[in-house]
């Protein structure tokens, strides 16, 4: 399956309730073929985003584009399909009679039988929807939104109550989506998952966009490097215990470009903004790290950092 064009278009997205403006002059594009992850703290505008996305509600100002109509025309197209944390289902139907409904309903139906599959969910198929699991339940939402041949898939924290097996099966899923031309947009917690799955990571912040790139971009803009070693001057597992253990913590404190430290038993790990600055000080305290690493920061780290660093700037 080809598109082309645009996925999705957001042109100065505006969209505030009361005194809050939970997107702010929001612009953004998303093309076929590219999975992308939306990131934000609570409140930062993300669910507000994907109700504009899907056409649940209009922007205050701005325009919301989907593959160059309104998200409306593209839902009643069936260009969109979306796995959304609210909203319940049917009770008192099985599995197989709700994904019938959802390919019955759609305007580019897949076969029944090869959407329960893709799903992961033929084993539970005869099962009344009241009787699954939270992370069946999820998989079930998983199937109706890819019962037709959708050309944006949305997902809204679409793992949440699956088990690590069942995780790693629905993003081998998502990847051949991807694969196929589609684009795939999905807002999750689970930040490893962002770093291992997303083309492309959106961090939200109070409604604005505060970064834009792949994983590896996103954690390069925070900065800074973790340093990590074992220092026997700090004693037992206890952790620092007397005046020269404190000295010693002291002395890693005010080491050049730390930005954070944490110490665990013999164990201390240092944030820094220049590693190499901050190693090679190390050295000058007289002390003797064992175990030495030096490594970037981790998506979430940097998801926390530049964050942060918003909110210190809003203060």
């Amino acid at each position: 399956m080809k598109t082309t064009g645009n996925a999705v278009t957001f042109d100065r997205v505006t969209k505030a309730y009361g005194d809050v403006r939970a997107v702010d002059g929001l612009t953004l594009t998303l093309h076929p073929g590219e999975t992308v992850a939306l990131l934000g703290p609570n409140g930062a505008g993300k669910s507000s985003t994907l109700d504009l996305l899907l056409g649940l509600r209009r922007p205050d100002s701005g325009t919301v584009s989907v593959f160059g109509t309104s998200p409306r025309e593209a839902i009643t197209a069936g260009k969109v399909g979306a796995m959304l944390q609210s909203g319940g289902l049917m009770d008192e139907v099985t599995v197989r009679e709700l994904v019938r409904l959802a390919c019955d309903l759609h305007p580019r139906p897949h076969r029944a039988g090869d959407v329960l599959a893709r799903a992961g969910i033929t084993e539970i198929a005869d099962r009344k929807v009241n009787k699954l699991s939270g992370g069946q339940e999820q998989r079930v939402r998983f199937a109706l939104a890819t019962a037709g041949a959708n050309d944006l898939i949305v997902l809204d924290e679409p793992t949440t109550g699956m088990d690590v097996t069942a995780r790693q099966a629905f993003w081998a899923t998502i990847r051949e989506q991807a694969d196929q031309g589609r684009a795939v947009l999905f807002a999750t917690h689970y930040l490893e998952e962002a770093d291992a799955i997303a083309d492309r990571v959106l961090v939200l912040h109070r409604g604005r966009l505060l970064a834009d790139g792949s994983a590896t971009a996103i954690k390069a803009m925070a900065g800074a490097r973790k340093v990590s070693f074992d220092l026997e001057e700090l004693g037992g597992p206890g952790g620092p215990g007397g005046a020269a253990a404190a000295d010693t913590v002291r002395g890693l404190r005010a080491l050049p470009c730390v930005t954070g430290l944490d110490v665990s038993g013999r164990t201390v790990r240092l944030r820094s903004t220049d590693a190499d600055a901050t190693v090679h000080a190390l050295y000058g305290l007289g002390v003797y790290p064992r175990n030495l690493e030096v490594a970037g920061l981790g998506l979430e780290q940097a998801f926390v950092a530049i964050t942060t660093a918003e909110e210190a700037k809003a203060a």
